[in-house]
């Protein structure tokens, strides 16, 4: 089998996404399926739409046209403002869009009204993270904008925390969001649809709280797919953490010094690592102090090397660009074998947006 590859077992993914559409659904909250960290990878998005979630999300125009032509029928939402440069695609590409710009919708807009495709308008709310977001004493001006303008349709509010900044999505900043929301309705005379919490960060609160208050629909990636709570990295009760594994295959295993020798000066990625000072003979060729050695094919162009998490036994030394080297003692490798990591989300992201790691399906039993 080809590698590297990514290794995804679907059963796990489906697991969680059910038992979260699930749990979520008796706080009265829907559950929008986010693709962007597999690029859209088909297979997956039809075990998200099977698992019950409401509709399918992401932040990149392509994987929202590559759903359309995989024959997905679900509701499809940009989770990004839109470009100005993509709104004419953005309208047959997707139904709603979470937007803060008026120059973005005036465009969508005249897109709209240009190829007779209503669209759905999200307007969001920036409480604090400092990424997107309109300001809170704006909102009602900017939502009686989007209402005056032909072809949109003011479906909801939303607000995004925890991705930039990590500001929590608490009690009081979901309370402030249901209460923009009502606000919104009494000065535009409509009823919201959708009031958009947040993403996975949002599921210590929406599982635990006491009154959701308006809150009806999460955006859910890594939680579904790793099964851990973003604030903390914590696995969430009842979730599973396998779906994923990178494979990547040996290609050089050797016994070497145990430190750089020379002048240090900066790797192709920074600073490098401090080291040790040289042995008396000015070099490191002749230390006592060896270790055993292997690198794998593949790189900080494919993953975040400092996402993945090594198996037993090995253990994780530095990455360039298409080297990743890793420190094996006693382990049996030889060239041509392959070693299994584990990932977190932007390990997770960034492989499976790799041209050259390939996306496998994994089958294991169900549990």
């Amino acid at each position: 089998m080809t590698a590297p590859r990514l290794e995804i077992e679907l059963e796990a993914v489906r697991q969680n996404a059910t038992v979260l559409v699930e749990r979520l659904g008796r706080r009265g909250i829907g559950v929008v399926g986010v693709t962007k960290a597999v690029m859209a990878w088909p297979e997956l998005a039809g075990v998200l739409i099977d698992s019950g979630v409401a509709g399918l999300g992401d932040s990149r125009l392509e994987n929202l046209q590559k759903l359309r032509r995989d024959g997905s029928t679900a509701p499809l939402m940009m989770i990004r403002s839109p470009m100005l440069s993509q709104v004419d695609a953005m309208v047959h590409a997707c139904d709603v869009s979470l937007n803060t710009e008026l120059a973005v919708l005036s465009a969508l807009s005249a897109a709209a009204i240009r190829y007779e495709l209503p669209h759905a308008v999200v307007l969001m709310v920036e409480l604090g993270d400092l990424r997107e977001g309109v300001a809170i004493d704006d909102v009602v001006d900017m939502a009686r904008c989007v209402t005056r303008l032909p072809g949109l349709v003011l479906t909801g509010i939303g607000t995004n925390l925890a991705c930039q900044s990590g500001v929590v999505p608490d009690q009081n900043k979901m309370d402030e969001l249901s209460g923009l929301a009502d606000e919104v309705e009494a000065a535009c005379g409509l009823t919201l649809d959708t009031v958009s919490g947040g993403n996975s960060a949002n599921l210590g609160w929406a599982l635990s709280s006491a009154d959701v208050g308006r809150v009806n629909q999460l955006r859910l990636g890594e939680a579904i797919l790793l099964g851990v709570d973003p604030l903390t990295r914590m696995p969430i009760d009842g979730l599973r953490q396998d779906a994923f594994r990178l494979v990547a295959e040996v290609i050089e295993v050797k016994t070497k010094p145990a430190e750089p020798w020379g002048e240090i000066g900066q790797t192709a990625f920074g600073p490098a690592a401090p080291t040790p000072a040289p042995s008396p003979d000015g070099h490191g060729r002749s230390t006592i102090e060896t270790r055993r050695r292997a690198i794998l094919a593949i790189g900080r162009q494919d993953i975040d090397p400092d996402g993945l998490t090594a198996p037993a036994g090995v253990i994780l030394r530095g990455a360039s660009s298409d080297h990743l080297v890793v420190e094996v003692a006693d382990e049996p490798l030889t060239v041509g074998d392959e070693l299994s990591f584990g990932l977190d989300y932007g390990a997770l992201l960034r492989a499976a947006t790799s041209p050259f790691v390939a996306k496998v399906a994994r089958v294991v039993q169900p549990r």
